[in-house]
């Protein structure tokens, strides 16, 4: 039997994406005011819009998630001297592109402005090129059912076991590559849960004002706790879908489920919104001022991830805001007036930890001898500064820590003020082991994950508690 040639799909079938709403997202952020082009490309219909999308996109192809089993197979495939045709209803612009970055494709078929190459007009296409049973064909979805009705032979990828049975009734099944499977953790990696533990600061307030035994507070921080992370959860959505180019450039963001392909993007697109509209609601039961503030930080959250973060040192200072507004919403939900001391020692704190983070980005990005950190206006020849930067912030956050501890309020607060100077210490023990750290290239890039595994950090937390509460409820012995 002669070998025919393999035509192979790109949209969820070569990569683990779809190029169309990559291009739409990447638009939004680019250039938000395009969207409002939208509908009269679409007016032209479905293949104006993907050229024009395709025209404005500028995109490197070895950044994308490819299916890397399939693409084995099929170098294999291409090695065996068997011809490959790249045929998708993405634009002909963006598949020429990653067609010549892969080469092992002899030809590209695609969409070109005017028609859209997807389902009927595909199999058409490939029909009136290859004639009926003269290609064996390579896809991942319900649409691709027209083309296997075609086709003579059938590679299903990405596929339920269903789709795969429906190909196999059209034409001879040749092979299937399963989809990866998305479970628990993947969604837990989405969302982003483990950070919902930076929403525990809500609850400093409330601590530091001694009033643990109040009942309704806690209840009303345990709700604004929830309506605060799914707030942050949502924002985290639409950072990820708007920093797909960035995190798949970096070793470890590129396993997150949307730059890996894990997850389809269209998901979130439709899940940020409605996270952030049941913290809403969440967030109008807590009452007080608490709603005005979680409607804040979303603002300025979101402004972060649109743009700011691409800006030197307003990156860092908004970083430390958005840690700082969890203490001040917490307050607005327990009703406690904020001390200076607190606030002063928490931007001083927090913009420690977010030059920590940079630092870390740049240590990563000159073990790759890059001298730019792609996505942030950093350079490389910056570590050292930012690191002076970052060392400096911590000392003052202990100062006005010690500061603090010499004022008129701890002894009214404290039985045993004395043992709470304990902390000073403790404190400057943490922030120069964080620095250290880093400075050794040890440090995770997100520095609350480094803290919670680090037995260091933690044996600090601990002794920082115990001074605390030995201060508060006076001598043990």
């Amino acid at each position: 039997m002669r070998t025919l040639p393999l035509v192979v799909d790109l949209d969820g079938t070569l990569i683990r994406t779809d190029m169309l709403h990559e291009s739409v997202l990447r638009c939004l952020r680019d250039n938000p005011l395009a969207t409002l082009r939208f509908p009269g490309w679409l007016s032209r219909g479905k293949a104006a819009l993907k050229r024009q999308l395709a025209e404005r996109l500028d995109f490197e192809p070895s950044c994308l998630p490819y299916n890397l089993e399939l693409l084995a197979w099929l170098r294999q495939q291409h090695t065996q001297g068997r011809r490959l045709i790249l045929c998708t209803a993405s634009d002909l612009s963006i598949a020429t592109s990653i067609a010549k970055h892969l080469d092992i494709f002899v030809e590209v078929i695609a969409s070109d402005g005017v028609t859209n190459l997807a389902g009927k007009h595909k199999a058409e296409a490939l029909a009136q090129r290859f004639g009926r049973a003269g290609f064996d064909y390579a896809g991942n979805s319900g649409a691709d059912l027209a083309v296997w009705q075609l086709a003579r032979r059938a590679i299903v990828v990405n596929a339920s076991a269903a789709l795969a049975k429906k190909a196999e009734g059209y034409c001879q099944l040749e092979r299937v590559f399963p989809a990866p499977i998305s479970g628990f953790f993947a969604w837990f990696r989405l969302l982003r849960a483990h950070q919902w533990l930076k929403n525990s600061l809500l609850f400093v307030p409330l601590l530091a004002a001694h009033q643990i035994t109040n009942l309704e507070t806690w209840l009303a921080l345990l709700l604004a706790f929830f309506s605060f992370s799914l707030c942050a959860s949502s924002v985290y959505l639409a950072n990820d879908l708007l920093d797909l180019e960035s995190d798949r450039q970096h070793p470890r963001k590129c396993k997150r489920p949307f730059a890996s392909g894990l997850i389809p993007v269209w998901l979130g697109v439709v899940l940020s919104p409605l996270l952030l509209l049941c913290s809403l609601a969440l967030a109008w039961q807590v009452g007080g001022t608490f709603f005005p503030w979680l409607v804040f930080y979303f603002g300025l959250a979101s402004a972060y991830s649109w743009g700011i973060k691409r800006l030197i040192l307003l990156d860092c200072l908004t970083l430390a805001m958005l840690y700082t507004l969890r203490i001040v919403a917490g307050a607005a939900a327990a009703s406690i007036m904020l001390s200076f001391w607190l606030l002063a020692f928490s931007v001083f704190l927090f913009l420690s930890l977010a030059f920590v983070k940079r630092y870390a980005e740049l240590q990563i990005q000159l073990l790759k001898a890059q001298q730019k950190v792609h996505g942030r206006g950093y350079y490389t020849s910056d570590a050292p500064l930012v690191q002076m930067m970052g060392i400096t912030s911590g000392y003052a956050a202990v100062l006005v820590l010690a500061l603090y501890l010499n004022s008129n309020t701890v002894v009214h607060l404290y039985r045993a003020p004395e043992f709470v100077w304990g902390a000073v210490p403790v404190m400057l023990f943490w922030v120069s082991w964080m620095w250290m750290q880093a400075h050794r290239g040890e440090m995770h890039d997100d520095p609350l994950i480094f803290a919670i595994k680090d037995k260091a950090s933690l044996l600090a937390g601990v002794v920082f508690a115990a001074v605390l509460a030995i201060g508060t409820v006076g001598r043990p012995w």
